[in-house]
C-alpha cells in the first residue's frame, strides 16, 4: 500500500484531495448533526402532538358521554322511586326534556317488564317511519306501545315541530317488544348501567350506541330506562382537530370496526339489506389497513388491567414514506372497548427541517465547489506542465511510434526537465531499434542493470524466410530489393509485436523470433501460430499489390517449435545480444526449411500442437528426423487458428482436407505404403491444387 501511494500519487489531484479531505468531513459532520438533531426534534414533536390529540380526544368524548350516563341514572332512579310513572304517557314529556341536553342524543325511552314502550325521539322529515313519512317540519316524535289484553298491538306516533306544536299522528300495527331487544336483555343481565357496543341505527342511518340502566319495584325488575347516542359528529370532530395535514384518525370499537373517521368517509356498509360497520382494513383507502396491520403484536396494554386504557406507539413505512401510528384503548370505565387510531406521515413534521437542511447542503456544496475551482486553477499553474512531462515519460516507456508534444513552462526547473526528457526519448528510440522491444521495456521497468547470463525457459521459437529469395534478388536492383525486404519485414515485425513476441534477429530475408521471454506468456504457442497466419494474410495483400506492379511475389515460409531453451544476454560487457540458444532453435529452423520439401507455408512441431492443439486446425505431414536427433517426431501443417478471428479459421474445404489426411498419415506412419499411396492419391485427385498430397503420393510411388 505504501508503495502504491509512493508511485501513483499525482500533484494536482493530491492537492484537491487534501483540500476535500479536510473540508468535506467537517461540512458533512455539520450537516449530519443538524439533520439528526432536527429529525429528532421533529419526531419528538410529532409524538407529543399525537399524545396531546389522544388525550384531548379521550377527554372530549368522556365530557360528551358522562353527562348522558348521569341522565340515564336519573331516569332509572325516577323509575325506582315511582314505578308507575313510566306506565303512563305523562313520562313522554320527561323524555322530551332530555333530548335538548345534547345534540348527540337521538332518543330517550323506557321499556317495561310488561312489554310496554314509551319514547321521545328526534325525526327527519325525509326519514320513513313505518310505511309513511313524518309531516313536513317534524323535528320530534313520541312513540308509545301499550299492550292491552285482547286488543291488537299498535305503534302510536305523535309528531311535533321544534316549538312543540303537534303536526300529526300515525298508528300502525307492530310486533315490537322491547324485552327482546339487545339493549334491554344485556342491561337486565348485568343488572347495572350498561353501554352497548356501537352499531348502525338503521332508521336514521347513523352510527351510535345505547346507555341503559334497569330500575326496580319492591326488589323486582320493573323496566329499563335508556338513551340512544349518535357518534355521527365524531368524524367532524376528528376532521377539525388533525395533528397535521396528512394525519388520518379513527375511532374504532372493540372489534376494530370504524365508528368515526377524520376524512369523513362512510363508516358503514349495506350487506344483504343490513347496515354493518366497516372494519378498519376494509376502508376505501389502503393506508389505514397497512398501518393497522403493521402494529406490533403482543405489546398492546390490556384495558382490563390499565385504568387509563392501553396505548401503543409505533412506526412503519408505506409507499416510500415513513409514518408514526398510535393505537389507544379508552378507559374501562367509559363503557365499550373503544380505540383511537392515529396515522401521521413523519414528513409532515420533518419537511420544514428537511428544506432547511437541503438549503444548507446546497449552500455548502456551492461554497466547496467555488473553493475547489480556485484551488484547481492555482494548482494547474504548477502541476499541468509536470503532468504533461509525466505523460511523455509514459509514452517513452510504451516504445511505440510517437511524437512527444513540446512542454514549455516559465519555471526554469520544469523547462530543464522537459529538455532532459526529450533527450531520453531520442536515446530510448535508438536503443529499441537494435534491441528486442520486450527487453527494452523490461529494462525500463526494472531497477536491475543489464548483465550477461540467462536461464532455461519453455518457449515457442519462430523462423521465417522468403522462398527462392536468391533468384528474386538477382532480378532487381539492390535499392529495390532493399525496399521490398523492408516492406516484408514490416509485416513480420507487426505480426510478432501484435502477439507479444520478441524479435531475436534478422538474417538477410530470414527472421528469428520467440514467445515467452522476457515476459511470461501462458499461451505462447497459440500466439506464435496466430502471428504466422497474420504474416500469411498480410503478405497476400502485399503480394497482390506487387503483382499488379509486375513484380514477383514473396512466398514466406514459417517454422514453429516449442522447447526448453536458454534465454538471456550473451556477448561481452561492452556489446550484448538478447537471444535464445539450444536444440529447439535448430528444430525450428529445420521446420522452416521442411516447408520446401512438402510445398507448405507453415510447418509446426508436435510440441506446438501439444501446447495449443485444441485451438489449431492442422494436418499431419510426416515423421521426420533432425540432425543431432536419432528419433523421428511428427510434424504438421498449420491450416487454421481458432479464437483469433473468423479470417484465421479454416473453411469447409480445409477441414475436409485435414480430415482426409489423417488416415493417410496413419497408414504412412504404420509402414503401409500401399494404403498410404492410395489415400494420398485420392486426396490429390480431390484437391488437385494441394502440393502435399501430390508430393507424398509421388514419393510413395517411387518406393
Amino acid at each position: 500500500m505504501r508503495a502504491f501511494f509512493r508511485n501513483n500519487l499525482r500533484l494536482r489531484p493530491s492537492i484537491l484531495v487534501a483540500f476535500v479531505a479536510l473540508t468535506v468531513p467537517v461540512f458533512a459532520g455539520i450537516i449530519s448533526v443538524t439533520y439528526i438533531s432536527n429529525d429528532r426534534i421533529a419526531r419528538e414533536n410529532a409524538r407529543a402532538l399525537i399524545e396531546r390529540f389522544r388525550v384531548d380526544t379521550l377527554g372530549d368524548i368522556e365530557d360528551d358521554i358522562v353527562p348522558i350516563k348521569s341522565l340515564v341514572r336519573a331516569a332509572a332512579t325516577l323509575g325506582n322511586e315511582m314505578p308507575d310513572y313510566y306506565a303512563s304517557d305523562r313520562s313522554i314529556a320527561y323524555f322530551q326534556s332530555l333530548l335538548p341536553h345534547s345534540d348527540k342524543i337521538v332518543s330517550a325511552y323506557v321499556g317495561l317488564i310488561d312489554g310496554s314502550f314509551r319514547q321521545a325521539r328526534r325525526v327527519e322529515s325525509n326519514a320513513r317511519i313505518g310505511n309513511a313519512f313524518p309531516p313536513a317540519g317534524s323535528s320530534f316524535a313520541s312513540r308509545v306501545i301499550d299492550p292491552a289484553k285482547g286488543a291488537p298491538l299498535l305503534d302510536r306516533y305523535v309528531f311535533f315541530d321544534r316549538d312543540g306544536k303537534e303536526l300529526g299522528r300515525l298508528d300502525e300495527p307492530t310486533a315490537y317488544d322491547p324485552r327482546t331487544r339487545g339493549w334491554y336483555r344485556w342491561t337486565v343481565q348485568e343488572g347495572k348501567l350498561h353501554v352497548t357496543d356501537p352499531d348502525v341505527f338503521a332508521t336514521l342511518g347513523l352510527v351510535g350506541f345505547t346507555v341503559a340502566q334497569p330500575f326496580f319495584a319492591a326488589g323486582k325488575l320493573a323496566g329499563v330506562a335508556a338513551i340512544d347516542i349518535t357518534l355521527d359528529g365524531l368524524g367532524q370532530y376528528l376532521a377539525e382537530r388533525k395533528v397535521s395535514p396528512g394525519t388520518l384518525s379513527y375511532i374504532l370499537d372493540g372489534r376494530d370496526n370504524v365508528l368515526a373517521a377524520s376524512d369523513l368517509s362512510r363508516t358503514y356498509t349495506n350487506r344483504n339489506g343490513t347496515l354493518e360497520l366497516r372494519h378498519i382494513s376494509s376502508l376505501d383507502k389502503e393506508l389505514p389497513a397497512v398501518a393497522f396491520a403493521a402494529r406490533p403484536r403482543g405489546q398492546e396494554s390490556a384495558p382490563e388491567s390499565n385504568k387509563d386504557g392501553g396505548k401503543l406507539l409505533y412506526s412503519f413505512s408505506h409507499g416510500g414514506r415513513e409514518y408514526t401510528a398510535s393505537l389507544s384503548t379508552l378507559p374501562v370505565g367509559f363503557g365499550g372497548r373503544w380505540q383511537i387510531f392515529i396515522v401521521t406521515p413523519v414528513d409532515d413534521f420533518t419537511s420544514a427541517f428537511q428544506r432547511n437542511n437541503n438549503n444548507l447542503l446546497v449552500f455548502g456544496l456551492v461554497a466547496i465547489a467555488l473553493q475547489i475551482a480556485i484551488i484547481f486553477f492555482l494548482s494547474g499553474v504548477i502541476s499541468r506542465p509536470l503532468e504533461r512531462l509525466a505523460k511523455n515519460v509514459d509514452k517513452i516507456q510504451e516504445l511505440g511510434a510517437h511524437q512527444l508534444p513540446v512542454v514549455s513552462s516559465p519555471i526554469r526547473e520544469i523547462a530543464t526537465l522537459s529538455r532532459a526528457i526529450d533527450t531520453l526519448d531520442n536515446a530510448v528510440q535508438s536503443f529499441s531499434a537494435f534491441v528486442p522491444v520486450g527487453l527494452v521495456k523490461q529494462l525500463l521497468e526494472s531497477d536491475k542493470k543489464l548483465t550477461l547470463g540467462g536461464n532455461s525457459r519453455f518457449l515457442s521459437i519462430f523462423f521465417c524466410d522468403v522462398e527462392s529469395f536468391a533468384s528474386i534478388a538477382e532480378e532487381m536492383p539492390a535499392q529495390e530489393i532493399l525496399l521490398r525486404v523492408s516492406a516484408y519485414l514490416e509485416v513480420v515485425i507487426k505480426a510478432v509485436n501484435e502477439q507479444q513476441g520478441t524479435i531475436d534477429k534478422f538474417m538477410g530475408d530470414g527472421v528469428m523470433a520467440f514467445w515467452g521471454a522476457p515476459a511470461l506468456l501462458e499461451d505462447h504457442a497459440w500466439r506464435s501460430c496466430v502471428a504466422a497466419f497474420a504474416i500469411q494474410r498480410d503478405m497476400k495483400t502485399l503480394n497482390a499489390r506487387w503483382q499488379a506492379e509486375g513484380l514477383r511475389p514473396f512466398n514466406v515460409r514459417v517454422g514453429l517449435h516449442c522447447d526448453a531453451v536458454v534465454v538471456g544476454n550473451v556477448g561481452s560487457s561492452e556489446r550484448m545480444s538478447y537471444t535464445v540458444m539450444g536444440d529447439g532453435v535448430n528444430i525450428a529452423s529445420r521446420l522452416e526449411a521442411i516447408n520446401k520439401e512438402y510445398g507448405t507455408r507453415v510447418c509446426i512441431s508436435h510440441s506446438v500442437f501439444r501446447e495449443a492443439g485444441e485451438r489449431l486446425c492442422v494436418r499431419p505431414l510426416d515423421d521426420v528426423a533432425v540432425k543431432g536427433r536419432r528419433a523421428k517426431f511428427p510434424i504438421y501443417e498449420l491450416m487454421g487458428v481458432y479464437g483469433a478471428g473468423a479470417e484465421f479459421e479454416p473453411d469447409a474445404a480445409t477441414l475436409e482436407l485435414s480430415r482426409m489426411t489423417r488416415p493417410a498419415y496413419e497408414a504412412l506412419a504404420s509402414g503401409d505404403t500401399v494404403l498410404a499411396r492410395q489415400l494420398y492419391g485420392e486426396i490429390a485427385r480431390k484437391f488437385p491444387d494441394d502440393p502435399v498430397a501430390a508430393i507424398l503420393a509421388k514419393r510413395l510411388g517411387e518406393i
